[in-house]
C-alpha cells in the first residue's frame, strides 16, 4: 500500500517538474487556443467585419435592430453616406484590414420626410468625418433605414430623426422596414409624432405661421379692389405718356 502511494507521489512530482520545464509552451498553447476561440466567435457573429454594402449586413442584424458605428462622409438628397467602423479587437482587426474592401453605406433617417431646409440644417449641424451611431430598422435595396444618433457630450446623445422634426424641418412618414403592427413601430412612430407636435406648437420651420400684419398685408394686396386700382394706375400712366 505504501509502495503505491510512493509511486503516485513520484508520478505527480515528475508531472509537476515537466509542467515547470515546459511552462512557456503551455502558455503559448493556451494563448493560441484563446485567440482561435475569439476568431471563431468573431467569425460566427461577424462583430469585427466592416460592412461596405447594405446587402453585406446579416439579416439577423436588421431583425435584432443592431446598433452600428460609423464615420460620416457625405450628406446627399438620398441620405447620409457613412463608413462603417466595426468593433476593434487586438490582433484580429490588424489582420482583417489587409483584405477588407472599401465602400460607404447609405443611411436614411427612418420615419422622416425632409423639408427643403432639412438638408441644409444637417450640413450645418454635422461635421465631416464625425462619428455617429445608426440603429438598423430596415433595409431597402441599397439603403438602410435607421435611427441616427449623434453624441453631444460625454453623457448626451441626440436622435437626428427626432431633432429634424423638432426643428420643423421635416414631416413624420412611415417607418420602412418595420412591421406596421409591431410594438417597436408604434413606439418609435409615437416618439416622432411627439417631436413633430413640438415644432407645430412652437411654429417652427414649416409650421411657422405668418404674423397678423403679414396676413392682413397679403389679403389687401390680393384683393380685387387693389388689383383694379393697380390696373387703373397703369392705364393712367400710359395715357399721360401719350
Amino acid at each position: 500500500m505504501a509502495e503505491r502511494r510512493n509511486g503516485a507521489a513520484e508520478g505527480l512530482s515528475r508531472l509537476s517538474e515537466w509542467a515547470d520545464a515546459h511552462l512557456g509552451l503551455l502558455r503559448n498553447l493556451s494563448t493560441g487556443m484563446a485567440v482561435a476561440g475569439v476568431l471563431v466567435l468573431a467569425r460566427s457573429v461577424r462583430m469585427t467585419t466592416k460592412f461596405t454594402r447594405a446587402s453585406d449586413i446579416p439579416v439577423v442584424f436588421v431583425e435584432k435592430n443592431v446598433k452600428l458605428r460609423g464615420k460620416l462622409h457625405h450628406i446627399t438628397e438620398k441620405g447620409l453616406e457613412v463608413e462603417h467602423i466595426p468593433i476593434s479587437v487586438p490582433f484580429i482587426t490588424s489582420i482583417q484590414r489587409k483584405w477588407q474592401s472599401k465602400g460607404l453605406l447609405l443611411v436614411r433617417l427612418a420615419g422622416v420626410k425632409l423639408a427643403p431646409g432639412g438638408m441644409a440644417w444637417l450640413q450645418q449641424e454635422l461635421k465631416p468625418k464625425q462619428m455617429i451611431w445608426f440603429q438598423l430598422l430596415g433595409r431597402e435595396d441599397s439603403s438602410l433605414e435607421c435611427l441616427v444618433l449623434v453624441n453631444k457630450g460625454q453623457f448626451l446623445s441626440v436622435c437626428l430623426n427626432e431633432e429634424i422634426l423638432r426643428q420643423g424641418l421635416g414631416r413624420t412618414a412611415r417607418i420602412e422596414g418595420l412591421h406596421h403592427d409591431s410594438r417597436l413601430y408604434w413606439k418609435l412612430h409615437k416618439r416622432l409624432l411627439q417631436a413633430e407636435l413640438k415644432a407645430l406648437k412652437k411654429n417652427k420651420g414649416i409650421w411657422r405661421e405668418e404674423s397678423y400684419s403679414e396676413r392682413i398685408r397679403d389679403r389687401i394686396s390680393n384683393s380685387k379692389f387693389v388689383q383694379t386700382l393697380k390696373q387703373f394706375a397703369n392705364w393712367l400712366g400710359g395715357s399721360i405718356k401719350r
